[in-house]
């Protein structure tokens, strides 16, 4: 780590977590979250009003203590990077609300970037620098997308998408019809390590010889599961929840890592990146390190606290985008909740923003 790498602090807003991260480099000095996973577990999903509320609550003392784990001063930052889109509007409202604050009140320069972008990025923060291009496999929640990054920074195009549920929504949908509370990904990790994955046959969507070779599709297969648990249901049998969990897994990871190892060679890359929230499934990691071993490709997969959404992401693409002397954005940045990955960030209309009107008052205010 050198001191004249861009010391960078990114914030992270798009669904239930409030992320801050800051980020010297490729170097994580902190990663700071604050959860409302539990508040929404009640509901059986994330509910956007109690999201947006939670991150107004949690903002500042989440910039605080990650400003206090690394050591550093707000002055000290070189930029502001914060998660302009994909996401819920209103929650990335207050991120972007908060990160313009700070980036006027303190005379940096702002960075709006992708979150999936970003979910690409903080690979760096483990492994080094990304090859060029990179191949990444992402599966969360809300999505689930092969890509390749020419530059991360600014160049990432969309190999292949989900045409209805991602992975996570699929996972966190048969958690829902097994009555096994929200999240549904960690549970049914868990319980499948118990079961037995081949006890079961559940359909791999858009897998035929004439389908999107990278698309994905979840949607067949979650009501595959739900009609095979309602028959045992109906019948008066027990369901085997252990069994159901891995053979319903095996399905979803399979798809996944055959159609990212098929999209490494066919575009001749030697590597595969993975990230996301479901890239913490421990089967996933499995089975996408034995077929890239098979296959001669290098796999590279962060650690499971960075591949849910978290600030260090943001922060670690908003420090590449200080390294490469990016366009900041204008303070007049806006949350777009469709921002396509095709746009890493939100550049601005000019090279730099003054600050010469920003009052000594609004600074001082802030951490010295």
């Amino acid at each position: 780590m050198a001191a004249d790498e861009p010391l960078v602090l990114g914030i992270e807003t798009s669904c239930d977590e409030t992320g801050v991260g800051i980020v010297r480099g490729t170097t994580l000095l902190a990663d700071a979250v604050a959860s409302s996973v539990d508040t929404h577990a009640r509901f059986g999903g994330v509910v956007p009003e109690i999201a947006s509320r939670a991150h107004l609550e949690a903002m500042v003392p989440t910039i605080e203590r990650a400003l206090k784990e690394a050591g550093v001063s707000a002055r000290d930052l070189d930029g502001i990077a914060v998660t302009s889109g994909p996401g819920l509007a209103g929650a990335l409202l207050v991120g972007v609300s908060a990160a313009k604050a700070y980036a006027y009140a303190l005379g940096k320069p702002l960075y709006g970037v992708n979150h999936l972008a970003s979910h690409i990025c903080v690979d760096q923060l483990e492994h080094g620098p990304l090859p060029e291009p990179t191949m990444a496999l992402l599966v969360s929640g809300g999505h689930s997308s092969l890509l390749l990054a020419p530059d991360i920074t600014a160049d990432v195009r969309p190999l292949g998408a989900t045409i209805d549920d991602a992975a996570g929504e699929a996972f966190d949908k048969i958690a829902r019809v097994l009555n096994l509370g929200f999240p549904g990904g960690p549970v049914i990790d868990r319980l499948a390590k118990e079961g037995d994955p081949k006890s079961i046959a559940f359909p791999r969507g858009l897998t035929g010889p004439r389908d999107a070779p990278y698309d994905f599709s979840f949607s067949g297969l979650k009501t595959s599961v739900a009609r095979w648990i309602e028959a045992k249901r109906a019948a008066g049998e027990e369901v085997p929840v252990r069994d159901v969990a891995a053979s319903f897994q095996e399905a979803v990871v399979d798809v996944l890592t055959r159609k990212a190892v098929r999209a490494c060679k066919d575009e001749g890359v030697d590597h595969l990146m993975i990230g996301g929230g479901v890239a913490a499934n421990s089967r996933l990691r499995a089975l996408a390190q034995e077929r890239c071993e098979r296959a001669g490709i290098r796999l590279r997969v962060p650690r499971p606290k960075l591949c849910t959404d978290n600030g260090a992401m943001v922060a670690a693409l908003g420090a590449e985008m200080v390294a490469r002397n990016r366009l900041p954005s204008d303070l007049e940045l806006s949350a777009d909740s469709s921002l396509p990955v095709t746009e890493p960030h939100v550049p601005g209309t000019a090279h730099a923003h003054s600050h010469d009107h920003v009052h000594e008052i609004s600074k001082d205010n802030l951490y010295s």
